[in-house]
């Protein structure tokens, strides 16, 4: 029996929702419409950016790859999510699990992070405009992108291939809808506990730093703001970093929810829908934020708009012209 259950498994069988099945037709158009509507959000983001001329601060900058994580990242949870609701599960190799596990981590990870350059950015727009173009040049803001996309695939390289090495039990059921990290270390029948102190270690520069990075740019532009006289440059510059304030907010008000919360007060299906709202809806409602109260943005949409429509008139006002051409060359024919 013991050897039995010691068999190593190269195969995960991941449940998903098995208590909501009855609405499973409904539940899966719902998920499928949020994951159309997030690419497009996210894509208009990363072309508006590209595109237009006055989005090239580095506010925007950062703003573009935040919309690439959310593409990476909806692109890697929901298409399987989409496959345990219609089939009420899914089995994933291991090799798929891992690749999975991977790719969503570095992306958590590279967020994490460049949610707190975007914050010191914020802070240098406000605190220091006089030498802030000098500061956050294009050169340094690729320099920051690359450093922390390198930093959090090394890192996180590490913690995945530890994962890798495990070994796992017959019951390979994972209670979840993908591959994570906390799922998969408390299905192993191996020794976690040293892979447990190397992820706490490494929460430290991925997630504590950032959010105190954070957290004292706030306080360094809330204390710059209050100095400010005239109401409407107040109100001009909070309406700057709002938006920013409210993605930072939820995303690390899950994160929060789902990893400090300890398991025994939270259950899994609180946090499964947890790890939907950082996952599937956060992604959806990131460019509607910056969107909503950017005037930037939505100039950039409507010159888009106007360009498309100028495209329109010229193409049908040559269609048009192409008959009254052939009159009158038919009528020089005719009277020579």
């Amino acid at each position: 029996m013991y050897h039995m259950n010691q068999t190593l498994i190269n195969m995960f069988f991941l449940s998903g929702f098995p208590n909501l099945q009855n609405f499973k037709s409904l539940i899966f158009t719902l998920f499928l419409l949020i994951y159309l509507l997030t690419i497009c959000e996210n894509i208009l983001i990363i072309v508006l950016v590209s595109t237009s001329h006055h989005l090239r601060s580095p506010m925007y900058f950062f703003l573009q790859y935040l919309s690439m994580c959310d593409l990476v990242e909806t692109t890697t949870i929901v298409p399987i999510l989409l496959q345990t609701i219609i089939n009420g599960g899914i089995t994933m190799s291991f090799p798929g699990c891992i690749t999975q596990l991977y790719f969503f981590s570095v992306v958590e990870a590279f967020q994490c992070l460049l949610l707190s350059v975007m914050s010191y950015d914020r802070y240098l727009a406000i605190c220091n405009p006089l030498r802030y173009t000098s500061i956050m040049n294009q050169r340094h803001c690729i320099k920051l992108v690359n450093l922390t996309l390198i930093f959090c695939s090394i890192t996180d390289i590490l913690t995945v291939s530890g994962v890798a090495n495990l070994q796992f039990s017959v019951e390979n059921t994972i209670d979840h809808f993908f591959c994570d990290l906390a799922p998969l270390l408390d299905l192993s029948c191996s020794d976690t506990s040293m892979l447990r102190i190397h992820v706490l270690l490494l929460s430290i520069p991925e997630v504590f730093f950032p959010v105190i990075i954070i957290i004292l740019s706030y306080v360094c532009i809330i204390h710059s703001i209050l100095k400010i006289t005239s109401s409407s440059g107040r109100q001009k510059a909070f309406s700057t970093c709002s938006s920013h304030l409210s993605v930072v907010s939820m995303f690390y008000g899950t994160l929060i929810g789902i990893y400090l919360v300890p398991p025994t007060k939270q259950s899994l299906t609180t946090n499964k829908f947890l790890s939907l709202s950082y996952t599937v809806v956060i992604p959806l409602v990131n460019p509607v934020i910056y969107t909503l109260r950017n005037k930037d943005i939505k100039e950039a949409i409507r010159n888009i708009l106007q360009r498309r429509k100028i495209k329109r008139t010229n193409k049908t006002t040559k269609v048009q012209a192409i008959p009254v051409q052939k009159f009158f060359m038919i009528n020089n024919k005719s009277n020579p």
